[in-house]
């Protein structure tokens, strides 16, 4: 059950304050969802604000609040998805390669939400399905198509699917005689391949490539969900893959994981440092994250919907008394990872001291443990410690691979802007 000990965390008084956006979802629109919304960043990646509004009314109206049936809840979103899917297409079909690339991924991202924070229902389901087909669709139609591969599992045990999909985007310029580096960028809770994406026009610009994977429990991922082993057989398939990549230097493979992600690519750096220069884990946890205390209250916090139970969901728990009983079992602390003979590739740690999410307490343990870190608090923030996170993570990256150092280019990239 975590940690037997009491623990009396960094953001303790604050475990004690129910989020208002709990209340409803005009609440979460509100106080939370609309401003980023307007500006085209999580979760509203490739969307537009144009979309979301009259599906953001139509829920309010209905009066939907926690907890939320989540077949009606996706429900309300379809439509909207549909239209600008049909949009797409007929803008297709008259070569207007730009429309038609913008208003499939302006689908993609209703769909996203529609099955947000995880497809746990027949119509998330859907939904998940149907925001692949379009996302994948306006990614071929980009001025650098984003490709899905479908990478062998060789390290698969039974329960586990055959392929691991990715988004594998690599520079024009790189090949076997001037091979570039490689960031291999671990998805988080809810943001899925379709969403960080985001991310990789902006190092292709930079000469470095990408790999976006989904980890355990979510996405596409072929990973057994409750076995905190599986991540090192996915993790293994993957290296072997890149390893067979010519265009791609395999001194030079970088891992970034974002949130949930973030304590994948703290354990990744134990696992195989000797095949990774560094790992960077962005809002990740580690031990306490697992805690029944902190379990037992973050469903009233800062994330969007029930973080406990999506997380149970994620981990392969049908329900959350079961999870939170064995939830212990997944700490890198307790399993030795940590403190393992091994030891880590270089590793960067960054959150923000107030996250809600997964406690800034972890970040602590991981420091205590095992090889040195180096680590940055983002005082005044919450989970991710965003914006400011960015800035510090890809200046430690491009100082690391020897890059430009221009990372406003890429942060100027992040937010979704419309033509259409």
């Amino acid at each position: 059950m975590g940690s037997v000990a009491k623990h009396h965390f960094y953001i303790e008084d604050a475990l004690l304050r129910p989020a208002v956006h709990h209340q409803s979802f005009e609440k979460l629109w509100e106080t939370k969802w609309k401003t980023p919304c307007q500006m085209g960043i999580y979760p509203f990646m490739f969307g537009s604000i144009v979309d979301f509004e009259p599906v953001a009314r139509a829920i309010i109206d209905k009066g939907l609040k926690e907890p939320y049936d989540w077949d009606e809840y996706a429900q309300m979103f379809s439509p909207k998805a549909q239209e600008l899917a049909r949009i797409a297409e007929e803008a297709e079909r008259l070569g207007q390669k730009d429309k038609a690339c913008e208003y499939y991924l302006r689908s993609s991202a209703v769909y996203r939400i529609a099955r947000f924070p995880a497809p746990r229902s027949q119509q998330q389901r859907l939904a998940w399905k149907a925001g692949k087909e379009v996302f994948y669709k306006g990614a071929a139609l980009m001025e650098h198509p984003i490709k899905e591969v479908l990478i062998p599992h060789a390290h698969r045990v039974d329960g586990e699917g055959d392929v691991i999909p990715v988004n594998f985007l690599v520079p024009p310029s790189a090949s076997a005689a001037s091979p570039c580096p490689l960031l291999i960028i671990f998805t988080g809770l809810d943001g899925y391949r379709t969403e960080l994406a985001v991310w990789q026009r902006g190092w292709l610009d930079k000469g470095v490539a990408t790999v976006v994977v989904e980890i355990p429990g979510t996405g596409d991922s072929p990973a057994l969900a409750s076995d905190p082993k599986s991540p090192d057989r996915q993790w293994s398939s993957v290296l072997d893959w890149v390893a067979t990549q010519h265009e791609v230097d395999v001194q030079k493979v970088v891992v970034w994981g974002f949130s949930t992600g973030g304590y994948y690519s703290l354990r990744v750096a134990h696992t195989h440092a000797s095949r990774l220069l560094a790992s960077v884990s962005l809002g990740g946890g580690a031990h306490h994250m697992f805690d029944a205390a902190w379990l037992r209250r973050v469903n009233a916090l800062e994330y969007p919907f029930d973080l406990a139970d999506t997380l149970a969901h994620k981990f392969g728990y049908a329900d959350l008394d079961t999870f939170v009983g064995e939830a212990g079992k997944f700490s890198l602390l307790d399993d030795g990872t940590l403190d393992g003979r091994a030891g880590c590739c270089r590793v960067l740690l960054v959150n923000g001291n107030d996250d809600e999410i997964f406690p800034i307490d972890d970040l602590f343990v991981a420091l205590e443990h095992g090889a040195p870190k180096e680590a940055r608090m983002v005082r005044g923030k919450k989970h991710m410690g965003e914006p400011d996170s960015f800035v510090v993570i890809l200046q430690w990256i491009h100082a690391l691979l020897g890059l430009d150092a221009d990372i406003m280019h890429q942060l100027r990239l992040l937010p979704s802007k419309t033509r259409f």
